[in-house]
């Protein structure tokens, strides 16, 4: 098996608490052995082990793939002209998630994929090695199936999202809706995911609706995450503690009691400031979280209404300038934070034994991230010890 050192890096950061002490287990000087698609050394540069290859960094950072555990990437259609409206001041009375709905069940597999394909060659880009997706444009059983089968081609980290909104043609009854989630949908796409979601919001599901999909869903062997606390205060959050869900995603209506039960547990609180960004919608305070000793993850929300963001770099930066984050809190939440967000512990750090996912910065330290917001800083990309930018 082939084995290949990255030498001469100005700054690694590892996720490994025990090279340094801190979270982010930065070596200054440093190198990173990759044997196969695993990582199985790191440390100073002068004392890397003999490899059968070996690329110069050059004095540039090095850090772990980013995570992004939270991603609405199969759909078809454009709302431009919702988001032009939203930021001039202007009314708009289009159906938001629902034109999304009408172009999703419209569009055929081989465009529904090619947009998908499109977007994580986009985000892989910037960086980003693992990703999370979810169905929810589709509404129906046939369109959400289909949409997680496209989706499981091209990660394990597949979401149910059946309960995004009640289906239009279920506008009057959403009781009905529930049922058919937690009954023939949710038999149809359970074997296609890994997770279960629900947006358990005013306007969506309540407390009782979203407990009732997320039981059955961990009944078919779906773990549960939770669209929480986004638009206003409510049960999502305290909910996705109770059921022990992996995630608790934008949590921006926090209340004393909901921070608790976050510290408390282990659910990660997953922010999405591209969704505020986009929305002007006010900020979550990760400085509260993260003083409470909630973990924390940071990904896009990418999505064509609320976040058509697919840039980690971008949210790093924004979590930075917006929600209290440092940059060092930044880094860690969109790697290890998403990993942890997602359960794993194979990527999101560079470790002996995780995977060999890594960025190369054009830059000498992961500052600069949120130091020179919106410039195309990753200069390479190596994925399962490929490199694939």
């Amino acid at each position: 098996m082939s084995s290949t050192v990255i030498s001469d890096i100005a700054t690694l950061v590892t996720n490994d608490p025990s090279l340094d002490g801190s979270p982010l287990g930065t070596v200054r000087d440093a190198a990173v052995v990759i044997e196969g698609d695993r990582v199985v050394w790191t440390g100073e540069s002068s004392k890397a082990p003999a490899t059968d290859n070996r690329v110069d960094a050059a004095g540039r950072a090095v850090l772990p793939g980013f995570v992004d555990s939270h991603s609405h990437l199969v759909f078809a259609g454009d709302r431009t002209e919702e988001f032009n409206a939203r930021m001039s001041g202007r009314p708009y009375r289009a159906g938001g998630i629902r034109t999304t709905v009408a172009a999703t069940r419209s569009a055929s597999d081989a465009e529904l994929e090619a947009n998908l394909t499109r977007l994580l060659a986009e985000a892989l880009r910037q960086g980003t090695t693992t990703f999370e997706t979810k169905s929810g444009y589709g509404l129906s059983t046939e369109h959400e199936a289909r949409a997680l089968r496209l989706a499981a081609r091209h990660t394990d980290e597949v979401t149910f999202l059946g309960a995004h909104i009640v289906a239009p043609e279920y506008a009057d009854d959403p009781a009905a809706y529930v049922e058919l989630v937690t009954g023939e949908m949710l038999d149809a796409c359970a074997p296609h995911a890994r997770w279960i979601d629900v947006f358990c919001e005013q306007g969506a599901f309540d407390g009782d609706q979203a407990r009732a999909i997320l039981t059955a869903g961990r009944a078919k062997g779906l773990r549960p995450r939770v669209h929480a606390n986004q638009l206003s205060y409510g049960p999502g959050v305290r909910l996705a503690v109770e059921l022990d869900a992996a995630s608790a995603d934008h949590c921006t209506h926090l209340t004393d009691a909901d921070v608790d039960a976050l510290a408390q547990g282990n659910t990660v609180a997953t922010l999405l400031p591209g969704a505020e960004f986009s929305t002007r919608a006010e900020w979550p305070d990760a400085r509260r979280l993260l003083d409470a000793g909630v973990t924390v993850a940071l990904s896009t929300d990418c999505n064509p209404g609320s976040s058509f963001t697919s840039s980690v770099p971008f949210c790093v930066a924004l979590a930075v300038r917006d929600m209290g984050m440092t940059p060092d809190e930044a880094v860690w939440s969109a790697t290890a934070g998403g990993a942890a967000a997602l359960r794993r512990d194979d990527v999101g750090r560079l470790a002996p034994g995780a995977y060999a996912d890594l960025v190369l910065l054009d830059a000498p330290s992961h500052v600069h991230l949120a130091y020179r917001p919106g410039v195309p800083l990753v200069a390479g990309v190596w994925r399962r010890g490929v490199r694939v930018v």
